[in-house]
């Protein structure tokens, strides 16, 4: 990979970094945006825990309410579907197609031994998703709906059992595709529905260099300073070829600026620079949401946000990302709701814990979602 570089790359902080990208995300300052340009921000808000992922947007916001997410996507200001690293997130209808596009162009159901274990051919695959306009054209169906649907089609009757699995990974190359997402649920039943129907906002899905510069662009503007290789794995697992990923990224070399982060060689749009190299170090206490964009975008593999030796509290079994305590956009901490209590794990390595700051957290957090708490912190 090739990016243009200025003479002598501006040397910053990860502090600072940190900082910025806390701004980005409406953390230090809280911002005022609506809810979609919330999600926008983010480029997506994982959604396999409805609450978590109102929450992870309600913190974000000066003034907010509960329900305005499931507002938003009746609405069709937002949709919800699987999207990056194979997981369900909420999106804006007139952007998702962009992510969607690269994720189906590594072509995973195309794999052998995806091939093998659900014995669907990628022209099996293909007539699918040519049938799904058929199948989903009447209106939203419910999972058990959509599989009596698609087991009837020639060649599929043995696919039932994993359609009907939570997972939804048989689905997924489809939502890719965009040719499937959620709709509305009824009762605890989910629904499924075309984008198209879901929100007259979605747009078809541009080619996949078309969609590369606005994907990685938005990334970069959320999750900057970052690299390429940051980029794939927040996208695909990576599960993604380097050489095409590198390529997109070169492409953008007009629109990019390099920096030198303590010694390690970061990117950020051009546009940020500026504004990147006039950050300050912030000293801002956020309780954030399980499974939060400000850790997942990074990852929890990187080190700079997540302290290696705490990687095991923040990403625990079965996926689970915990709630996380932040302060200079460094995890410090975990923590849960019981009872009247907001309780903290502060690690013991990230000092001693600001209990002014993080009262003023606890309170912040109580008005958002509606019940008295108080703080009860412990160091771990």
């Amino acid at each position: 990979m090739r990016v243009r570089s200025r003479p002598m790359a501006p040397r910053i902080t990860w502090p600072q970094a940190l900082t910025w990208r806390m701004r980005r995300h409406l953390l230090d300052p809280v911002g005022e945006l609506s809810v979609t340009d919330v999600v926008s921000r983010l480029c997506g808000v994982q959604a396999q825990v409805a609450s978590s992922a109102e929450l992870a947007i309600r913190t974000r916001r000066v003034n907010s309410r509960r329900g305005e997410v499931d507002r938003a996507l009746r609405d069709g200001r937002l949709v919800k579907t699987w999207a990056m690293r194979g997981t369900l997130h909420l999106l804006p209808p007139q952007e998702a197609g962009a992510f969607l596009s690269l994720i189906a162009s590594g072509r995973s159901w195309e794999r052998p031994s995806w091939q093998r274990y659900f014995g669907v051919t990628p022209k099996k695959m293909d007539a699918l998703l040519a049938a799904m306009p058929d199948i989903l054209g009447n209106g939203p169906l419910t999972r058990e709906e959509l599989v009596t649907a698609i087991t009837a089609r020639r060649g599929l009757a043995h696919v039932g059992e994993e359609l009907r699995s939570g997972w939804g990974t048989l689905l997924k190359p489809l939502a890719w595709q965009g040719a499937v997402c959620f709709g509305p649920s009824q009762g605890n039943r989910v629904t499924f529905m075309l984008p198209e129907s879901a929100s007259p906002r979605w747009r078809p899905l541009p080619e996949p260099d078309q969609a590369a510069p606005v994907a990685m662009g938005a990334y970069l503007g959320a999750y900057g300073p970052t690299t390429s290789d940051a980029f794939g794995n927040w996208l695909a697992g990576g599960y993604f070829g380097k050489r095409k990923l590198h390529a997109w990224f070169a492409a953008l070399e007009d629109r990019l600026a390099e920096v030198d982060v303590e010694g390690e060689r970061r990117y950020v749009r051009a546009e940020d620079l500026d504004e990147l190299v006039a950050t300050g170090p912030s000293r801002a206490v956020r309780l954030l949401a399980g499974f939060d964009q400000y850790v997942l975008g990074p990852g929890t593999g990187d080190a700079h946000v997540v302290p290696p030796a705490r990687r095991a509290a923040v990403s625990r079994q079965s996926g689970w990302i915990s709630p996380v305590v932040v302060r200079g956009g460094m995890v410090t901490g975990t923590w849960e709701l019981a009872d009247d209590e907001a309780r903290l794990a502060w690690f013991r390595e990230s000092g001693r814990p600001p209990r002014t700051l993080i009262h003023a957290e606890v309170e912040r957090l109580a008005a958002i979602v509606g019940r008295e708490l108080r703080p009860s912190v412990s160091v771990v």
